[in-house]
Formats: structure tokens, C-alpha cells, sequence
């Protein structure tokens, strides 16, 4: 039990000596064989940089290598491979694409990476029930790629082009989610390989249906489980229909505060926005430089409006009032599908256009969520944290040639690496990326302590530790504050009667 309740300073890294070996290679070559039977020897890898590429995501957490990477191909071999590891006592670590923020795939007990992303078949379109049936391969993009001539649409959609059956293993939601919301609202039904191999399927085999009150919500309990209590091998998704026009918006603010009034009064007054997503002014500066967008450098918010083209021009018209009601300003209309796209693809790429303005830093990403109506409120109070602790300059850096002119991004930073703040307002989440020298120790630990200050803040304002991003290694403190001793060991029972070995990715969430 000591070990679950590690500080939350446990797996970050110094980046020199980045890779753990701790009992790596500790498989035989018997079970090495067993493996390769079950998969084929070119789907199996013992090799380092394989092992390597696969013990770590985008996160700060230090890269914990597993000790075999396999690649199956169906289900039935990831059912024979859960078999043959549980029946050793080999951890299981499943894995999409990588592109996760807490360290949910490093093998902190080595183990096997399970590496799904070759079952990438889309086995069943249903359009006139809104669903689709998808394996654990099938990526985000490739998806909508797929229903594009057929007027649906999948849209939760959390930035990287990430597998959807990992997207349902954290929970994920992203910028859509305050119209179409999150992972939990549009999964059906979810097949999973439990630990030892059996084939679960949550709501029933084949069914599809959009509510029920049949029993415990098994599909609910796998949604956000982290690979923790099985691999999903296969999603059942809602879909949605692609709509009739869309527009996009962005506008600048005096202020945070300004900014966030505007998120809350245009939510009151029942406008049916797609999206809203809050840039703080260096924040701006940076997708300016990174994605050569010529947005004013202040607080600022990217809309969008889906709907016809009678109710966007309502939609819009109020939009304007709350804004201009709020001191907005520098409105600027993308209408045409090339101009929305470039616009949220610099959205999209905040992560990376963070990492530019610091070149050889490591991101470290928050992920609070607070009720709408605390949302002004931390969000100001973060601010003035940022420059407390000496994780943000005063202004941003200077702006890149042709930027929008005046506003805070127009000084050089005065102290401090820069510190972004960004979130989807629209339902109360937001994160800061904090760029972090990985050979300064001091600095690390100071954006350490930031990170929990701030899931510490939101639980007080009855929000959550993470909205979108998961546990992993470095929340489960927080978890426990947040659910409390009882909750916690709820989830430990399930945890244990569904995994009594502990081997499905250990160390991650409990």
C-alpha cells in the first residue's frame, strides 16, 4: 500500500539517464517463444529502442521500458496473450499511440506492452442508428476520414489524432465537448479482454442502443479505467450528424476575467455554441509564431457555431452582444472550411507551439475542471500563481513579425521560463503547460508544487483534479483527496475482483 501512496514527485525525471532498466529483461526465452507463437515472431520485439519507444507518453514521467512489445492482430490473440501473461504473472500494459499526458504507459513492473494499434479494422458502419464499431487501431482522424461521404461524424476530439479506443481508456473530450461532450456520453458499448482472457462485452454482444437501465453501467466503469481493469479490443460509438454550417470566431480580450464572463454569459443565454476555448496572452503569442496566425496578443477566446445558416446568424448576433458587453474586441470571422481548419489546427498544436518557445524543455501539462461558476475565479487566481512561483514571465516573447500589434504579448518576458494557459472553458477545464528545464532540479519541483496547488484549489471549489487527461502515475494523490477513503476503496475492490493479481497496468490510478 506504501507504494500507491507515493508522493507525486515519484517517476519524474531528470531527461540525461531518461530510461529506467530497474528488473528490465527479466522474461524467458520460453516465454519469450509462448509470445511469438501466439502472434508471430515479426509481432513480437525484445529489442531496447523498441522497448524504450514504448515506456513513455508525452509526459514528464520518466521512461519505464516494458520487457517484450507485441503487436496482435485480432482479438482472439489478445485474449491468448492475456491468458498466457496473467497465468505467469507478467504485467500488462496496453498501448495506442503514445500520445497520453500521464504517463499511463510506462511499465513501472516491466511486463508486456500490448501494443493494439495493428487491429485497425472499422468492423461495422450503422448510419441510420448514429454508431459505429471500431478497433483499437482506428484513430480519431482516420474515423471521420472514413464517414466523410456519408453525413456523420464522430466529434469528441481531444487535439492529437488519438486511437479511440485509448481515448476511451482515459475518458477523453476536448474541444467539442461542451456541445457534444465527452468519451462517457458517446461510447454504447465496449469489448474487453479481461485479465486471463476472457471477452467482456459491457452492454451485451452487438448492441447499440442509446440508453438503458439494465444493471450496473459496465461500460461506464471502463471508460476512464487507464487499461487498469482490461484492453479494449473494440468500441461501440455514437456518431453525430456533420452540420449544415459552420462558423468560426475570435476575439481578444482586455482581461482573463473579461474573457471568462464572456464563456459563462454566453452559456447563460442559451447560445448553442460548438466550441470555446480560452487562450491566455501568451498563449496567443506563441500559436501566433508557431502557426502563423496574425491574432492579437491578449486574452482570447476561438468559438465555433454549428447549426444552419438562420440559427448561426442568431447564434452569432448574441454572441457579439455578450462580447462586445464584455469589453471584447478584434473579432475575426472564419466562415470558409480552409480558414476554420488553420485556425484549429493552431489550436490544436498549443502543446507544441508551448514547447517552441522554451527549445529543449519538457512540457508538464495541468488538467483541472471546476463548475462554470468558479471558473473566472481560478482561472484569475492561476495567473497571479504563475508569476508567484516564477513559472511564467510578466508578458510573453516578443512577437513574431507580423503578429497582431499592442496588447500584453508585446513586452519580452521579464522573469522565468514562459508558462501557457489554455483550456475549454465551456465546460470548466483548462490547463497550464508549464516548459520545464529537465536538468533543473529546483525548477521541476517548483512546477511540481504549482500542479498540486492547483488540483488542490479546484477540489476546493468542488471541480475535479482532471478533466480529460486521466490519473496515471503522478494524480493518485489527488484521487484520494478528491473521491475520499471510501471511495478510494471501492475502486480498490473492483480493482481487485476484477484484476486479484494486480497485473493489469500496475501503478497507474490506485
Amino acid at each position: 500500500m506504501a507504494n500507491l501512496l507515493r508522493p507525486a514527485t515519484w517517476g519524474l525525471f531528470s531527461w540525461r539517464g531518461y530510461c529506467s532498466r530497474g528488473t528490465q529483461g527479466r522474461l524467458s526465452a520460453g516465454f519469450v517463444e509462448a509470445l511469438k507463437a501466439i502472434v508471430g515472431s515479426p509481432h513480437v520485439s525484445t529489442a531496447a529502442v523498441v522497448r524504450e519507444q514504448h515506456g513513455h507518453d508525452e509526459s514528464m514521467h520518466m521512461c519505464q521500458p516494458p520487457d517484450a512489445v507485441v503487436w496482435p492482430q485480432n482479438v482472439e490473440q489478445v485474449s491468448q496473450l492475456a491468458a498466457l501473461c496473467y497465468g505467469q504473472g507478467v504485467p500488462i500494459i496496453p498501448f495506442g499511440t503514445g500520445s497520453g499526458l500521464e504517463g499511463g504507459v510506462c511499465a513501472v513492473q516491466g511486463g508486456v506492452c500490448v501494443n493494439l494499434i495493428r487491429m485497425d479494422r472499422i468492423l461495422e458502419l450503422n448510419p441510420e442508428d448514429f454508431s459505429v464499431v471500431v478497433e483499437p487501431g482506428v484513430t480519431r482522424k482516420a474515423l471521420n476520414t472514413h464517414l466523410r461521404d456519408c453525413g456523420l461524424w464522430f466529434p469528441v476530439d481531444p487535439g492529437a489524432d488519438a486511437s479511440l479506443c485509448g481515448m476511451a481508456a482515459t475518458g477523453a473530450s476536448g474541444t467539442n465537448s461542451v456541445r457534444y461532450g465527452t468519451m462517457r456520453d458517446n461510447v454504447l458499448n465496449l469489448e474487453v479482454v479481461l485479465p486471463g482472457g476472457r471477452q467482456l462485452h459491457t452492454a451485451g454482444r452487438g448492441r447499440r442502443f442509446w440508453k438503458s437501465a439494465a444493471g450496473y453501467n459496465l461500460t461506464g466503469l471502463f471508460v476512464g479505467s487507464e487499461g487498469t481493469l482490461g484492453l479494449i479490443t473494440a468500441a461501440t460509438l455514437r456518431l453525430h450528424p456533420v452540420p449544415e454550417a459552420t462558423v468560426a470566431a475570435t476575439c481578444a480580450f482586455p482581461t482573463v476575467q473579461a474573457a471568462v464572463d464572456s464563456t459563462v454569459h454566453i452559456l447563460q443565454a442559451a447560445v448553442t455554441v460548438a466550441r470555446i476555448e480560452f487562450l491566455d496572452e501568451v498563449m496567443m503569442d506563441a500559436c501566433n509564431r508557431h502557426s502563423k496566425l496574425n491574432c492579437y496578443v491578449a486574452p482570447t477566446l476561438f468559438l465555433e457555431f454549428h447549426g444552419s445558416e438562420q440559427a448561426l446568424a442568431e447564434q452569432v448576433q448574441r454572441t457579439e452582444e455578450v462580447i462586445r458587453h464584455n469589453g471584447g474586441s478584434h473579432f475575426s470571422w472564419a466562415k470558409e472550411a480552409e480558414e476554420r481548419s488553420r485556425l484549429w489546427a493552431a489550436r490544436h498544436n498549443a502543446w507544441y507551439a508551448s514547447l517552441a518557445l522554451r527549445p529543449g524543455c519538457k512540457g508538464y501539462s495541468t488538467d483541472v475542471c471546476v463548475p462554470i461558476s468558479r471558473l473566472s475565479e481560478i482561472l484569475v487566481q492561476t495567473k497571479e500563481d504563475l508569476e508567484a512561483w516564477r513559472l511564467t514571465g510578466s508578458a510573453s516573447l516578443p512577437r513574431a513579425p507580423g503578429a497582431g500589434r499592442g496588447g500584453a504579448g508585446a513586452a519580452a518576458l521579464s522573469f522565468g521560463p514562459p508558462g501557457t494557459v489554455v483550456g475549454h472553458v465551456g465546460d470548466g477545464n483548462f490547463h497550464c503547460i508549464l516548459l520545464v528545464d529537465p536538468e533543473d532540479p529546483e525548477e521541476l519541483l517548483r512546477a511540481q508544487a504549482f500542479a498540486e496547488q492547483l488540483g488542490r484549489r479546484a477540489l476546493a471549489l468542488h471541480g475535479t483534479c482532471t478533466g480529460e487527461h486521466g490519473i496515471g502515475l503522478g494524480k493518485r494523490q489527488l484521487l484520494l483527496e478528491e473521491v475520499g477513503v471510501v471511495g478510494m476503496e471501492t475502486m480498490r475492490q473492483l480493482k481487485a475482483t476484477l484484476d486479484p493479481r494486480g497485473l493489469m497496468n500496475p501503478g497507474k490510478v490506485l
